[in-house]
């Protein structure tokens, strides 16, 4: 978090933060990215050798009963950056279809033309910012959409369907590809 002036830091959100998929620097300014860029120059004043690893630009927010989330790059995002891209939306239940309570949740994918994963857009009623922390760790991760359909998620009928809208919409992109 040291600037290119000797002992002088920058953190939070008056700085930008490497962005794992553009592979530069964003200004994208989040919490949790001023809490971690914050712990890590105030290691690194003190003498310490931490390193701030980067971010996908993650976020959640609700509006009344409305859930929506963001990680990675937007197909516009893509298009800006003239990275060649797939998308794919799908609607699936965001718990067993016969529970109580059932609602239906939508997941966009984009991936680049070899299939890793670029970023994700949800919206919901429920579950979806645990949906949207999956793909955020497998963008980190470097996940091709192949490998994220084939991830072993937790299944109960109160949380999620057999098969998540997260393996669904990866496995429909993969199609795509």
């Amino acid at each position: 978090m040291e600037t290119n002036i000797p002992d002088i830091y920058a953190a939070g959100d008056c700085a930008e933060a490497f962005h794992l998929v553009y592979g530069r620097n964003a200004y994208i300014p989040l919490g949790t990215t001023a809490n971690k860029q914050g712990r890590i120059a105030g290691e690194n004043m003190t003498g310490g050798n931490a390193i701030f690893n980067g971010i996908v630009g993650t976020s959640v927010l609700k509006v009344f009963s409305l859930e929506v989330g963001r990680t990675g790059l937007t197909e516009k995002d893509a298009n800006h950056e003239n990275i060649s891209c797939v998308t794919n939306t799908i609607e699936h239940f965001s718990r067993a279809h016969y529970f109580p309570g059932v609602s239906r949740i939508k997941v966009k994918l984009t991936a680049d033309k070899s299939g890793r994963l670029l970023g994700a857009q949800l919206v919901g009623h429920e579950g979806v910012a645990q949906r949207v922390n999956i793909l955020a760790t497998a963008i980190t991760a470097g996940f091709n959409v192949g490998q994220i359909a084939s991830l072993d998620l937790g299944y109960a009928p109160p949380f999620a369907p057999v098969y998540d809208p997260v393996l669904i919409a990866a496995s429909e992109i993969e199609k795509k590809l």
